[in-house]
């Protein structure tokens, strides 16, 4: 009985409740049974038992938010390039963002030809979002119904042209389609308000980039967003959320009982517009990276649980888009590579402002997979769920350099910072993948991922 299934023993695996010593039994790559409090696995060949011994076991993360950008935009990311990045990093479900590929994944159509252009080529397990355009509402409910985990819009330019924004209309058009079918609509919220910026401003300084998107746009759109939300009552999520003075109307809609989650990046809560020098286009993002006084409230949201995850916003694009130390701000692109380190990043800040490790399962597992509807396989150590672990050393350090970085195009804020946190394996369906700083010579493994057939067949019927 013994001979099909493998053990995985650990002195620190992270249970919602607490961090214990346990064995975790893997068959036909889900958990199979859970033993907490022990370390026993007599019962089992050597060939049978991974011994973590002191390191610490988790689930593998979680990242909904992630830019492949292929087909079509290859030069600047890929399948294999970023699903090794985000196996390097203890990641073991990536979803993919419906832009910058081309076609982008409007259409059933198109997200066949992502799906094609990704099979085979996946390290970790993918989910896929949708994008909400105008005109195509009609397509949003078939895809629902073929898997896809939500819908991404935006409420200014998306800097990308074959992915336009959406108007109050074409939003409120998205949500009624989508009533019914637990679906989720996510925005980039952040609305244009006209010039902030004058010919006098100097488009080298960062200063002058954070000027020309202050607070106030991403606290309109959210006041949209709330209202559109409490109106037809589907799930809707803010991505990257910047803003601090947004958080009191999110804090108030949430009591409420508006179905409304909330992300932020790595990059908010780890780097501050103080320390950016000039033509470091390496630490542009939209919306941008704000002040300490700013991150600390954000912090605050994540602790209270205002925000519920925190994820990547894996950006990354071509050298000659950026060029640190030359190109200005104003016309670098907006974008920050960073998925391979995103678990080192959070649990250095997190760690000096007190947060546990079950902290990072709520808010780089559970969150992540629950907005993506996928917390019926991934993210938690349950019986019957995919065995996908992370197995680290929270207290041991390194320093990031570009030779170690597996995403496509190396700049990255974060080359020569010091992080808290080192990947030792990555197990993905009970097969440890990455080990070491190596990948184990094997073919990728990842697969797709869908939302439960339970969420899918409460779509609306044509």
């Amino acid at each position: 009985m013994m001979a099909d299934i493998q053990a995985f023993v650990s002195n620190a695996v992270v249970f919602p409740d607490e961090t214990c010593p346990a064995v975790i039994q893997v068959k036909d790559g889900k958990i199979y049974h859970i033993s907490r409090h022990s370390t026993n696995v007599s019962a089992f060949s050597k060939d049978q038992v991974v011994d973590c011994e002191a390191l610490t076991l988790m689930p593998g993360i979680v990242d909904s938010h992630v830019h492949v950008n292929e087909p079509g935009r290859t030069a600047w990311e890929g399948y294999n390039s970023a699903t090794q990045a985000a196996a390097a990093g203890g990641i073991t479900t990536i979803v993919d963002m419906p832009l910058n590929s081309i076609p982008p994944t409007t259409t059933l159509q198109a997200w066949e030809t992502k799906m094609r252009a990704a099979k085979g080529h996946c390290w970790v397990d993918v989910g896929f979002w949708g994008g909400v355009v105008p005109g195509n509402s009609s397509e949003l409910r078939n895809m629902v119904k073929r898997g896809i985990c939500g819908f991404k819009c935006f409420l200014i330019h998306s800097g990308v042209d074959e992915f336009p924004s959406v108007n109050s209309a074409q939003v409120e058009e998205a949500l009624l389609e989508l009533s019914g079918t637990q679906s989720v609509l996510l925005f980039h919220a952040e609305c244009d308000i006209g010039d902030t910026i004058t010919d006098a401003d100097p488009s080298e300084k960062y200063c002058t980039f954070l000027k020309s998107r202050p607070q106030k746009m991403e606290e309109l759109a959210i006041e949209k967003v709330i209202s559109l939300c409490e109106k037809t009552k589907v799930r809707c999520h803010i991505v990257h959320l910047s803003a601090s003075k947004a958080l009191p109307m999110i804090r108030a809609a949430q009591a409420r009982g508006v179905p409304l989650s909330v992300e932020t990046c790595h990059h908010y809560l780890s780097l501050t517009a103080e320390e950016i020098p000039d033509n470091a286009t390496q630490f542009k993002c939209c919306p941008p990276i704000r002040e300490a006084c700013n991150q600390n409230q954000l912090w605050e949201a994540v602790r209270d649980g205002t925000i519920q995850q925190v994820v990547s916003d894996h950006s990354p694009c071509t050298p000659d888009l950026k060029q640190p130390g030359e190109m200005h701000f104003m016309e670098a692109w907006g974008g920050i590579a960073s998925v391979q380190f995103g678990l080192s990043l959070f649990w250095t800040e997190a760690s000096a402002r007190g947060f546990t490790l079950q902290d990072v399962v709520k808010n780089l597992c559970v969150g992540p997979a629950s907005q993506a509807s996928l917390h019926h396989c991934k993210a938690a150590l349950k019986v019957g769920h995919d065995a996908d672990f992370v197995i680290w050393n929270p207290t041991e350090s390194f320093t990031v350099d570009t030779s170690m970085i597996y995403h496509k195009n190396k700049i990255t804020p974060y080359v020569g910072k010091t992080l808290k946190g080192k990947v030792y394996k990555t197990v993905l369906h009970g097969k440890v993948i990455f080990e070491d700083g190596m990948f184990c010579k094997c073919e990728p493994q990842g697969t797709f991922v869908f939302p439960s057939v339970e969420l899918m067949s409460n779509s609306k019927q044509e």
